[in-house]
C-alpha cells in the first residue's frame, strides 16, 4: 500500500474508533432511572402564562389535575393569542414510582413548526403521530415501541419535584415527535447554586434544574455539529416540605424557540369606589 493511502486508511480507522468510543460513552451514560414517588399528587387547578424571552405574552394557560386512587389525570392547555393551541393530557399511576399510562399531545397553529397529534399507550407500546408536512399533507406514523418504565412524557414537572435535591443527575426517557416517534433520554441536572426571587418584596430561594435532551447513538454525536441539538430546558422550583413549580424556560416542541412558562395571578376589574 502506498504511504498516502496507508495514512488515509489509518486516519479513517482512528476516526471510526473515536466515533465508536463516543457512542459507547453515550450508551453507558444514558442508563435510565426510576424516580421514587416522594410526594403524592392530588387535586390541582392553576393558571399559567407563556412568554417569549423578551417577556411578550404569547399564550394563557391552565393546568388541572385530579386523582382517583393511584391513578392521576393531568391536563395542560395553552391558548395562543394568534389562535394556536397546545394541549397535553397525561394519565399516570403513582405507587412507589410514577408510571405513565397514556399520553395525548395536540399542537396546531402558526406558533409551531408543524401541526402534531401524538398519542402514547405506555401499556401496549403503541405510539401514533399524525402530522402535517411542509406541503400541507397529513402523514401518520404508527409504531409499537419497546417503551421503558421511566417514560416521562407529560410528567417532567412532576418528576422534578420528586427528584432528591441531593442527586446531581437523573436520567429518564421520552418519546419525541420529529415527526416520527423517537425514543430519547432526558438528563436532569440539579444546579448547585440556588437562584433568588422574591414574593411581595420578601426574598426567597429557588431550586434550579437543567434538562438536556440526549439523542443518543450516531445521531447524538452528529447533532451538535450540524446544529440540531435541542436547547436545554430550565426549571425552577420552590423547595422545602412542599416543593412547587415556579417557572420554566425551554422549547414546547421540536424546532420551536425557547419560551417561558410562569405562574399567573388573576386580575379583577376595578370597583367603582363612588358607588
Amino acid at each position: 500500500m502506498a504511504p498516502d493511502l496507508r495514512d488515509t486508511a489509518i486516519m479513517k480507522l482512528r476516526n471510526l474508533g473515536y466515533l465508536a468510543l463516543c457512542v459507547g460513552a453515550l450508551c453507558s451514560s444514558l442508563m435510565s432511572e426510576r424516580v421514587v414517588t416522594r410526594y403524592t399528587e392530588g387535586l390541582v387547578h392553576g393558571f399559567l402564562v407563556l412568554r417569549d424571552m423578551d417577556d411578550k405574552i404569547l399564550a394563557s394557560g391552565e393546568l388541572s389535575q385530579r386523582a382517583s386512587g393511584n391513578r392521576v389525570t393531568s391536563e395542560l392547555i395553552f391558548h395562543f393569542r394568534d389562535g394556536s393551541l397546545h394541549e397535553e393530557t397525561t394519565v399516570f399511576s403513582q405507587r412507589k414510582t410514577l408510571q405513565l399510562l397514556t399520553y395525548h399531545l395536540v399542537q396546531k397553529g402558526n406558533a409551531f413548526k408543524r401541526a402534531t397529534d401524538m398519542t402514547i399507550n405506555a401499556t401496549t407500546g403503541l405510539v401514533t403521530v399524525i402530522s402535517i408536512d411542509d406541503d400541507g399533507k397529513e402523514k401518520t406514523y404508527s409504531e409499537t415501541m419497546k417503551l421503558p418504565p421511566d417514560l416521562a412524557n407529560g410528567l417532567i414537572m412532576t418528576l422534578v419535584k420528586d427528584i432528591d435535591p441531593k442527586a446531581l443527575k437523573t436520567t429518564v426517557s421520552m418519546v419525541a415527535s420529529t415527526p416520527k416517534p423517537r425514543l430519547v433520554k432526558l438528563v436532569v441536572k440539579s444546579e448547585e447554586v440556588e437562584d433568588s426571587f422574591s414574593i411581595a418584596g420578601t426574598p426567597r430561594k429557588a431550586l434550579h434544574y437543567t434538562i438536556k435532551v440526549d439523542i443518543g447513538g450516531l445521531s447524538g454525536v452528529v447533532a451538535p455539529i450540524v446544529g440540531k441539538q435541542p436547547p436545554d430546558t430550565h426549571v425552577w422550583l420552590v423547595g422545602g416540605k412542599s416543593p412547587g413549580f415556579l417557572k420554566s424556560e425551554g422549547p414546547l416542541s421540536d424546532g420551536s424557540p425557547v419560551w417561558k412558562i410562569e405562574l399567573a395571578s388573576p386580575t379583577w376589574p376595578k370597583v367603582d369606589s363612588s358607588r
